[in-house]
């Protein structure tokens, strides 16, 4: 039975979507069969998989589970781009938020549409949203484990204790499986003092309590170049530091499954 494993990210622009395109095709690569899930009304991962003209996103199959409608069959909903599956998202998930806060018991519903699919699964990767809403709550309690995604700069750390002690609700009220699989520092210029105090500054406050991956993404215009042409590193720019650091997470997170 596959894994479930949540991007996660209090602030926008820290590499979230990004990481879940290439971590995809990272562990793809390693021969795991993936499937990644944009949960996130911005479409930011859908559209690194360059898909347009979606008829049936995530926000269609949240609406089914909403009305207690049946779900379409999975051939409607799930695409494949070059070994990897996804299924994509749109701006409908915004009305789908809005219905989950005024229903009763929704905090479920992507659970129960994803657990059928973990048997054809080795991993199921989540991007969400940078807050704390239903939406988010339902990714935490679908998932085994969260990947947060920090950029070492000062803005971007100021919600991650946030984050943090929302996990912890969730994991004592919704889903008791729900850990930290680690905190992953994205966009990384080790050339800059600020990123260097930053790494610092995280690693001494979470050291033995929360897993810092040792996989640092570096910053580079490959990785924009490579989103551009709908491209994961791995086939754009396999050679770049950025590719190499996703391959080694990749690494990092199947060690985890012993």
């Amino acid at each position: 039975m596959g894994k479930i494993i949540m991007i996660g990210a209090m602030k926008g622009g820290v590499g979230k979507s990004v990481t879940a395109f290439n971590l995809a095709y990272s562990l793809q690569k390693r021969g795991k069969k993936v499937l990644a899930v944009d949960f996130d009304p911005q479409s930011n991962l859908t559209t690194c998989f360059g898909a347009e003209d979606v008829d049936v996103s995530i926000g269609d199959l949240m609406m089914n589970m909403i009305e207690d409608e049946e779900l379409p069959e999975r051939d409607e909903y799930i695409w494949e781009r070059n070994g990897v599956d996804f299924i994509p998202s749109s701006i409908g998930l915004s009305a789908v938020e809005a219905k989950l806060r005024l229903e009763m018991g929704t905090e479920k519903m992507l659970a129960v549409i994803l657990d059928p699919l973990k048997d054809d699964y080795d991993i199921i990767l989540i991007d969400t949203s940078p807050a704390l809403g239903a939406l988010n709550i339902n990714a935490m309690a679908a998932a085994d484990e969260v990947i947060v995604t920090v950029n070492p700069q000062l803005l971007a750390m100021k919600g991650l204790q946030d984050f943090l002690k929302t996990v912890k609700k969730i994991k004592s009220r919704i889903n008791e499986k729900l850990d930290v699989a680690g905190i992953l520092l994205t966009m990384c210029d080790a050339r800059t003092i600020l990123c260097k105090t930053i790494t610092e500054q995280v690693t001494e406050t979470f050291n033995g309590q929360i897993r810092i991956f040792k996989s640092k993404i570096p910053s580079t215009v490959k990785v924009g170049e490579s989103v551009y042409y709908s491209e994961p590193l791995t086939e754009y720019a396999p050679g770049c530091n950025a590719c190499k650091a996703y391959e080694r997470l990749a690494g990092e997170v199947i060690a985890d499954e012993g």
